[in-house]
């Protein structure tokens, strides 16, 4: 079903991917307005790269951009260095203002993916918060109780099991909150684990005599490992991961997520969706087959449509006729011979002998096809042309089922 009206586009605004709205009867009568609202959504830099799941936030987002409405980006380079602590279950390490910024260097490429930058209002919230003194601290904390902050469902799991709660993590709500009095908010958009934060912005925006802002929260997207999608955890697929490992990594998803990968991270029709969810039911189609369909139309989003059919073409040529790569990158060595674990770091097929030796140990390591077993194992390489066991130059290293290097 093609969305051919703003009262369509604003019905599909107001429930795809949305777990709740407060106050929705408000902010609907707010959209038929036809006023522009200014519509806020803030980004922690707490890694490089921005991941899909935080990328459903910025798509939402820009369905209001297209009706008119004003993005009101914060990029927090301030409340970074505390981190929120929404769903975590134990303090967060401190980022210092270098590993911010580096972060940072190309978070607005990445979201202008997305995002038209002509029309996106950016701010840094150290532009307001590096200006509050310990009496406007204390004015904001006046607005909240210590229980309402050590009843919060992850602090509470906290309390009640010992785990320190920094009392710098008590602050966070209260500069997100701020931040919405600075950009004058009308609507907050985040997750669903944000719902604390977001009220605590309607909170302050009282206490400064401001309209509190509308909030829409978003339904959470699950990793590849079950859990929340989370740059801290690292079971990310980030928006900026070349087209074939994205595509991989999509094809490896447990198959009751496909849905809500649908749902969430895909341009497809809710009406379409659900004939998708009754062909998953009813077993008529086998669920890689889907799931094809997702990761390509996922890859087309952030590639486009020729990379998206390319990245198919490689995982089926890999997995289905089991034949190697067409690209893999070649990798020159330096002597000519290696222990296995030494090899393994030195082409980055793993990023430390110990991970090196987990990856043999659970027999993902290959050479010309060939399981390694042995990490001990000395590896004559190409750089005498010839190994031991006769293995020509162009040997190929495989770890898993994607990685592969080219000895030369």
């Amino acid at each position: 079903m093609e969305i051919n009206t703003d009262a369509d586009r604003i019905e599909e605004i107001l429930t795809r991917g949305v777990e709740e709205i407060i106050d929705k009867g408000h902010l609907k009568k707010e959209l038929f307005s036809g006023r522009k609202l200014r519509i806020k959504h803030g980004v922690d830099p707490t890694g490089p790269k921005i991941h899909i799941g935080r990328a459903t936030q910025l798509w939402k987002l820009k369905a209001f951009q297209d009706l008119g409405h004003q993005i009101v980006l914060i990029i927090g380079d301030f409340t970074a260095q505390i981190g929120d602590a929404s769903d975590k279950q134990e303090m967060r390490r401190s980022l210092s203002a270098e590993e911010i910024k580096e972060n940072m260097k190309d978070y607005l490429p990445q979201i202008y993916k997305i995002l038209d930058a002509k029309k996106t209002e950016v701010h840094y919230n150290s532009e307001w918060l590096d200006k509050l003194s310990a009496k406007d601290l204390l004015s904001l904390s006046a607005n909240f109780t210590a229980q309402q902050m050590i009843q919060r469902r992850n602090f509470k799991e906290r309390w009640d099991g010992g785990t320190p709660i920094g009392l710098y993590e008590l602050n966070y709500p209260l500069f997100q909150g701020y931040d919405s009095v600075a950009v004058k908010a009308d609507l907050e958009i985040g997750g669903f684990d944000q719902l604390f934060n977001l009220k605590a912005g309607r909170d302050i925006q009282r206490a400064f005599k401001q309209e509190p802002q509308d909030i829409m929260t978003l339904k959470m997207l699950f990793g590849l490992d079950g859990r929340k999608m989370s740059t801290s955890w690292g079971n990310i697929i980030a928006i900026v991961d070349n087209p074939k490992d994205m595509y991989g990594k999509l094809m490896s998803m447990k198959d009751e997520l496909i849905i809500d990968y649908f749902e969430l991270c895909a341009e497809i029709s809710l009406p379409e969706i659900e004939k998708i969810k009754e062909q998953l039911k009813d077993k008529k189609v086998n669920p890689r087959d889907i799931k094809a369909r997702l990761a390509f139309e996922i890859v087309k989003m952030y590639h486009g449509e020729k990379e998206a059919r390319e990245a198919g073409e490689e995982f089926s040529k890999i997995f289905t006729e089991k034949q190697i790569p067409s690209d893999i990158p070649n990798c020159k060595l330096k002597t000519s011979s290696y222990k296995l674990l030494d090899l393994l770091v030195e082409t980055k097929i793993a990023s430390s002998k110990a991970e090196a030796r987990r990856l043999i140990e659970q027999g993902g390591v290959k050479i010309d096809g060939q399981i390694q077993n042995d990490w001990q194992e000395i590896v004559e390489t190409p750089a005498r042309g010839r190994s031991s066991s006769g293995r020509k130059e162009g040997m190929i290293l495989q770890s898993g089922k994607r990685k592969f290097v080219k000895l030369v």
